[in-house]
């Protein structure tokens, strides 16, 4: 019998759509009457999301969600709205379709290391994604490679532990050194498109899948992280 990953305990539906500008209003106006906005959110509802992926030299990151490959996983450092105070190492991965997410709290002066090279503080903290973070560093030449920023407007709804998103106008980094200076430019990706993403547990419901409904539009793989990649 093939083992279970304890990873798998945490593991989540999640699909994708590209819509468009008219789309999205329709869609957001819906949402809105139906879904709480996530408790995080600005009055009008959003914030925004700055992410750093990493990847290895030969770009394994990037050509195994090219490929669909079934196993895999990714790196990053993220923080909210403007504020490098707060933020977090993540680890995305997934298996057979399944998404999960592990993290940890990480400093500003702990990313500032990272950014310029600098990794024996992951080993000796002791804690469980830093010290694998540090391993695939040294054993897979795993380094921070593109910027991907973000405005997010998200819904919950409880049953089926269901989060709705809509990350609007889509940019990246021009170069990773930047990613803790919230006030550099950053490069639009897609010029008037919305990534609907809907993340749930182990059923959808039939209220969340009416809502989402967009006339034409099939789920579909959608990598904000490959879209940045295209300006490397």
């Amino acid at each position: 019998m093939r083992a279970v990953l304890p990873e798998a305990r945490a593991m989540r539906h999640e699909w994708k759509h590209q819509i468009h500008l008219g789309e999205d209003l329709v869609l957001s106006r819906r949402l809105r009457r139906l879904f709480p906005h996530d408790s995080h959110a600005g009055p009008d509802g959003s914030y925004r999301v700055t992410s750093l992926y990493f990847d290895t030299p030969y770009d394994q990151a990037l050509r195994e969600k090219l490929d669909g490959v079934d196993r895999r996983e990714k790196f990053r450092l993220r923080y909210y709205g403007c504020d490098t105070g707060f933020l977090r190492l993540e680890k995305k991965y997934k298996v057979n379709g399944l998404c999960g997410k592990r993290s940890v709290s990480i400093t500003a002066e702990e990313a500032r290391l990272l950014l310029a090279g600098e990794d024996d503080f992951l080993l000796a903290s002791g804690e469980p994604l830093r010290m694998e973070l540090y391993s695939k560093i040294r054993g897979k030449g795993l380094r921070p490679r593109t910027i991907v920023r973000y405005d997010r407007e998200a819904f919950c709804y409880g049953p089926g532990n269901v989060r709705l998103t809509l990350d609007r106008r889509v940019r990246t980094g021009l170069c990773s050194t930047a990613f803790l200076d919230p006030d550099r430019f950053c490069l639009p990706v897609l010029e008037g498109i919305t990534v609907l993403e809907v993340k749930y547990d182990a059923f959808l419901p039939d209220l969340v899948r009416m809502a989402v409904q967009v006339p034409g539009r099939q789920a579909a793989a959608c990598s904000k992280y490959a879209l940045c990649r295209r300006y490397d």
